[in-house]
């Protein structure tokens, strides 16, 4: 019986759990949305609630606690610069997750654990990826027009 043993263990052994919740947090903090199992979206939200929390407080202890837990600096900088004014008047309910349907290979459900109000640098994100990507394409085929002036090429042909 599992009576009064809360948490979720995850399938893997106590640092192994720990090292995989602890890069996931750092994860959330850095990137602002990480797709990952439900499992481990609802084992990571209290961890990423309580890392906001500490950088809310914004004093050196608290600093160093979430140092202590948080993988890189980073990371640290970042939640206490940007990630914990972002919800200065709100007390709790900093995440949201999105499910994404079932992973290919083996079926797990997915899941997207995002901050709240992250929407905007998300976004801005996306666009620059989006712009790289067709100048990216512009330049390949300005490439191949260079190298085949006229003529257009035949994805048939045999070398």
């Amino acid at each position: 019986m599992r009576h009064r043993n809360a948490g979720f263990k995850l399938g893997r052994n106590t640092s192994h759990r720990r090292a995989m919740l602890r890069n996931l947090v750092t994860s959330i903090i850095l990137m602002d949305r990480v797709e990952t199992t439900i499992t481990k979206c609802k084992a990571t939200r209290p961890l990423v609630e309580k890392m906001i929390t500490l950088g809310k407080r914004g004093d050196v202890h608290a600093r160093r606690q979430a140092a202590a837990y948080l993988m890189t600096p980073d990371a640290v900088d970042r939640l206490f610069a940007v990630v914990a004014p972002r919800y200065g008047a709100r007390n709790g309910g900093y995440l949201r997750i999105v499910r994404s349907g079932p992973r290919k290979g083996d079926a797990a459900e997915m899941a997207f654990i995002e901050l709240l109000g992250a929407e905007h640098e998300l976004n801005e994100k996306a666009q620059k990826r989006a712009e790289a990507r067709t100048k990216r394409r512009e330049e390949l085929a300005k490439q191949m027009e260079e190298r085949n002036p006229g003529e257009a090429p035949d994805p048939n042909a045999e070398p």
